[in-house]
């Protein structure tokens, strides 16, 4: 097992990384920004170093500091999480040329993958049903491109090959808006993203966001442990999640997810990920795969009792794969709210010092936060400052169980959005489950 790692990262998924080296003997380093020094797992980790100011350009990006870190306290591994530097290609082939070991896949598949053009190549090829289009980048051919979006049926979505986080997207409805489009996504892509490369896919109207969880040890083992559904968005950012999805059959998820473990093989992927589809009128289309962990993975590991991170850290001191498939049954079903420091009506950030905090608590609750009472939670990173999951025999209990715990939860001193959370906990379409991913913004008039 590897002896030590730096936990390249901050808040709550630091601390769930601190805490899974703990239970396997690793010994951790924290690094942490000027503003971080108090956070939990900064105080609780065996070392710490700052590695810069508050600016994440300075800390949490800068990948010179980050190794200095590694070399200084002689750690084996460096975890970085999620966000930040983790799907950063280039961050993850430096670890490695400087001797470290890097807790994820190998820079080639990251760069493979980060690309939305050569992952829905990779992934046609490993059989995995992707959205109809351009089957590639679109070139300056005005004429092809109109028989492209023709061939494919409009609206089409014209995307960024090196997008993400719902930037770089275009909905194109007539024939008569689409090269405006094309030049306008290409240019947003090159300023957002430093990547020009656009591709064309038909847009689907009301589909559903479902995920399948992967593990592989790149020995050429891989397994899936389910499917996550996570339509509960604002603008293309998650708000609830959970597992197994509504109206998923055993069968449904069987031949997708083995799909997906194939398809891992085949690009000889290692460590967890997360293939993310549309989901519509009973078919699955990919749209993207994230090479890391995501901040949903509790709802699996509470369906499937499987700890995502301690394989993650297996993984990577050249462990196979310590469970079978046969291993992971599905067991009840689980919901994750997100806890965000924000207004809850106009989704401004609300940084500030908790005053008053009590975690709520019971049969089937986890929390998963870094905060305490008197932290303060500082203006310079993501709002997120909480995961609450509650795991219940069917999906009516864990649904109860959450609304119980929403209720519990005392956090005072900054604005959140746990009356939103509480708000769709009671909505009457979300507790029927299957509702599509722009269903909450038109419910908030967002859309």
């Amino acid at each position: 097992m590897l002896d030590k790692v730096v936990i390249a990262n901050r808040g709550e998924i630091a601390l769930r990384i601190l805490r899974a080296c703990k239970e396997l003997g690793i010994k951790t380093v924290a690094v942490h920004s000027t503003v971080d020094k108090n956070l939990k797992h900064v105080l609780l980790a065996d070392e710490s170093i700052c590695i810069g100011a508050p600016s994440a350009a300075e800390s949490y990006l800068n990948i010179p500091r980050i190794i200095s870190a590694a070399e200084v306290t002689d750690a084996a591994a460096i975890h970085p999480g999620y966000g930040f530097l983790s799907e950063n290609a280039d961050f993850a082939e430096q670890v490695e040329n400087s001797g470290f070991i890097f807790v994820g896949p190998t820079p080639e598949v990251i760069r493979m993958m980060g690309d939305k053009v050569s992952a829905i190549e990779a992934m046609k090829k490993a059989g995995v049903p992707c959205v109809p289009g351009s089957g590639g980048p679109l070139g300056d051919d005005d004429e092809k491109n109109l028989k492209v979006a023709k061939r494919i049926g409009y609206p089409v979505i014209i995307k960024a090959a090196g997008g993400g986080g719902g930037r770089g997207m275009r909905v194109v409805r007539e024939e008569k808006d689409l090269l405006r489009s094309i030049q306008a996504t290409q240019s947003e892509a090159n300023a957002a993203f430093g990547n020009p490369i656009v591709y064309m896919e038909k847009f689907l109207e009301n589909p559903r966001h479902i995920e399948i969880q992967v593990l592989a040890d790149g020995q050429g083992n891989a397994i899936h442990l389910g499917e996550r559904d996570c339509s509960m968005q604002r603008r293309h950012q998650k708000v609830v999640e959970e597992a197994p999805a509504p109206g998923i059959t055993p069968e449904m998820r069987k031949s997708i997810g083995e799909r997906c473990a194939r398809a891992c093989i085949e690009i000889g992927y290692r460590g967890a990920g997360t293939f993310e589809f549309l989901y519509e009128n009973g078919e699955f289309y990919f749209i993207e795969m994230n090479t890391r962990i995501q901040v949903e993975h509790p709802v699996t590991e509470l369906v499937t009792g499987i700890d995502l991170v301690k394989e993650q850290l297996r993984i990577a001191a050249g462990r196979p794969l310590s469970i079978s498939q046969e291993d992971v049954v599905i067991r009840g079903h689980a919901v994750e709210c997100r806890i965000n420091a924000e207004d809850p009506k106009n989704f401004i950030p609300s940084p500030g010092t908790v005053t008053r905090f009590h975690p709520p608590g019971g049969l089937g609750i986890r929390w998963d936060s870094h905060i305490y009472t008197d932290y303060r939670v500082p203006p310079n990173y993501d709002s997120m400052i909480g995961k609450l999951i509650t795991h219940g025999d069917n999906r009516d209990v864990a649904i109860a169980r959450m609304r119980n715990a929403l209720g519990e939860l005392i956090l005072e001193g900054i604005k959140s959005n746990v009356p939103l959370q509480k708000e769709i906990m009671a909505d009457e379409n979300f507790q029927h489950g299957g509702t599509n991913i722009h269903y909450l913004e038109k419910k908030l008039g967002i859309s």
